[in-house]
């Protein structure tokens, strides 16, 4: 009896240190483990400083009735996007090794799933089992080798999007695939062998939950993640989240901090620390996400009610360090700051001047930063926004729908010879430029998703990048944001990085 007793103790210790090994946390993911029989042992490690991470996985095959890999997975219900940028480490033995993402109805070899699959020799394809126990079929697509791997669940229809890091998605979709309940969705590799183990890393890894359906805009909103980027590299990490809505962070001349706005108010977030603190601002409340720092570092410009509180966005400045700012707009209707001159004398702005209610009603404007007479520096049918100096003084570089889509373009400081400077498929909007003077960043919405006048939150959006003369449009970061990811500049002092604002549901983590 004794000995049963102990055999017991052993088999329940065994199953529960199975159990701990299975679940263990690594990086956002809440488990691992090896799917099917296979021969060698697969494992995923996660580099914290990096954010990077590296999964070894064997497995004769994910086909037919029967899947082995190796899986890193978390559990999740309802809507989502899981992105990341991956690649195979070494050369490899068979062409078929693969790697990407999954959902699956369970841990079992031969459950319901859905696969963005990238195979070794480039094949690229959509795979999904439609029921348990049965084969599984797949869309192939057109591009071959992307690094840039995204799967993306909307009730039942799931949505692959992949691409070559700085080219825009290339997408492909399935819809009669159903799961119940809770699904494990993660990153997979296999080897296509069961006597070989694989390599893959993988950076950018996002799991998002995005807006539900009854999310009312500019009311309810949801969680962010402050970001910086390698604009060379597109390697980006996460310095800080939280759960209300963090926008439009600046980077400060001496490069220690940024400064971004939260529920009406300042913060500086110190990137040494990585802890925000409230900046003061004195009487002035309800500050939004249009807050510009002056070229010396000095100087902060803001967007918040006017001090009667009858219009709801008005231009100020203070020290970078806080104070009791000092009203420059006139009360005449809304104003929203987006540029200093690189001397300091003057603020730009986009604003309402008359009574028309829609956006076509805002022009650009400029304004000694003392205060004083406001020039009126464009006058056109349509939206013209996001009015910046380039570091010499010598252009504002701005956004406008005079062609139809938004698009970038610049003018002289004075409103003359204006330029337009992008004309493609996409919604582009707050042309940055970098502080050498030879970069523009922008923020991309997809036409189908968003109005050429609109710039909302919480939609897939590009970061993309051109010289700052003009060019193609090269992708930087593929996210899910909008308003306030990057309405402002936030470029490094070193023009080597940027910082923005991501989003995700974080009350359903």
């Amino acid at each position: 009896m004794l000995f049963k007793s102990l055999k017991l103790v052993i088999v329940i210790s065994f199953m529960m240190l199975s159990i701990n090994s299975l679940a263990q946390k690594i990086g956002v993911f809440e488990g691992q483990t090896d799917i099917g029989k296979v021969l060698h042992k697969g494992n995923a490690n996660y580099n914290s400083s990096s954010q990077d991470y590296l999964i070894s996985g064997s497995g004769s095959n994910i086909w037919f009735a029967n899947d082995e890999f190796h899986f890193v997975w978390k559990k999740m219900k309802g809507d989502f996007i899981v992105h990341a940028r991956g690649k195979f480490l070494g050369k490899g033995v068979e062409e078929h090794r693969k790697f990407g993402w999954m959902v699956r109805q369970s841990l079992d070899s031969s459950a319901s799933m859905v696969a963005a699959t990238v195979h070794g020799n480039g094949l690229t394809s959509l795979q999904y089992r439609n029921a348990p126990h049965t084969n599984i079929e797949e869309k192939q697509m057109k591009i071959s080798a992307p690094d840039v791997v995204q799967l993306e669940r909307r009730g039942n229809t799931f949505i692959m999007s992949v691409a070559h890091f700085g080219e825009t998605f290339v997408t492909e979709a399935i819809s009669n695939v159903k799961f119940d309940g809770d699904v494990y969705v993660g990153l997979f590799v296999c080897a296509h062998n069961k006597d070989v183990v694989e390599k893959a890393t993988f950076e950018n890894v996002r799991i998002v939950v995005p807006a539900s359906k009854d999310l009312v805009p500019y009311r309810t909103f949801l969680g962010s993640n402050i970001e910086t980027m390698d604009v060379a590299t597109g390697k980006r990490k996460i310095l800080y989240s939280e759960n209300v809505s963090l926008q439009a962070p600046n980077w400060t001349k001496d490069g220690k901090s940024l400064i971004y706005n939260s529920k009406g108010s300042l913060y500086r977030f110190d990137l040494k620390t990585l802890k925000p603190a409230l900046l003061p601002t004195g009487k002035v409340k309800d500050i939004n996400n249009d807050h510009v720092i002056s070229f010396d570092g000095k100087m902060l410009g803001i967007s918040a009610l006017s001090p009667d509180g009858k219009i709801g966005s008005t231009v100020y400045t203070l020290p970078i360090t806080g104070g009791e700012p000092k009203l420059i707009t006139p009360l005449l209707g809304f104003s929203y700051l987006h540029g200093w001159s690189p001397d300091g004398k003057w603020l730009t702005y986009t604003a309402k001047r008359n009574n028309d209610p829609t956006p076509a009603g805002f022009d650009i404007y400029k304004i000694p930063s003392n205060g004083g007479k406001e020039i009126q520096l464009t006058n056109v049918t349509g939206l013209d926004d996001g009015p910046e100096y380039s570091p010499d003084g010598k252009y504002i570089y701005f956004n406008s729908v005079r062609s139809g889509l938004m698009q970038l373009w610049r003018m002289k400081p004075d409103g003359s010879d204006p330029e337009q400077l992008t004309n493609d498929g996409y919604n582009n909007w707050f042309a940055h430029v970098s502080p050498d003077g030879k970069w523009i960043v922008c923020i991309s919405f997809l036409k189908d998703e968003v109005k050429p006048d609109d710039h909302p939150f919480y939609k897939h959006v590009y970061l993309r990048m051109m010289p700052v003369s003009g060019g193609p449009l090269k992708v930087i970061a593929y996210l899910y944001g909008g308003q306030g990811t990057i309405n402002t500049p936030s470029w490094s002092p070193d023009s080597k990085r940027i910082a923005f604002v991501s989003n995700t549901d974080m009350s359903k983590e």
